[in-house]
């Protein structure tokens, strides 16, 4: 938005636009190849705060649905937990906007 009086240069007004920092979902696809053990001890050794209940929670749940979500937050540490998942072998679904 701009204002003029007479005689004046134009001011520019700055408007303000405040963006929320992207979220990102961390899937973890089911497989033939990873133990629930493994799942389960992966989980807990990456997502911070994963307790061993709900990480097998979350193992029976990749196994029988086929995918869970095992962490939803802001993007760069949601790329860290996949690319680390990933790292053990665990099949990963692409990140997903939350």
């Amino acid at each position: 938005m701009t204002f003029a009086t007479p005689g004046t240069t134009p001011v520019l007004e700055r408007t303000k636009e405040t963006k929320k920092y992207p979220q990102a979902r961390v899937i973890v696809l089911n497989d033939d190849v990873n133990t629930f053990q493994h799942v389960v001890d992966c989980l807990r050794k990456i997502i911070p705060g994963m307790s061993e209940e709900r990480a097998w929670n979350l193992a029976y749940q990749i196994d029988g649905q086929g995918s869970a979500e095992v962490w939803c937050g802001p993007l760069e540490q949601a790329e860290l937990y996949h690319q680390q998942l990933a790292g053990e072998g665990l099949t990963m679904a692409p990140l997903e906007q939350c």
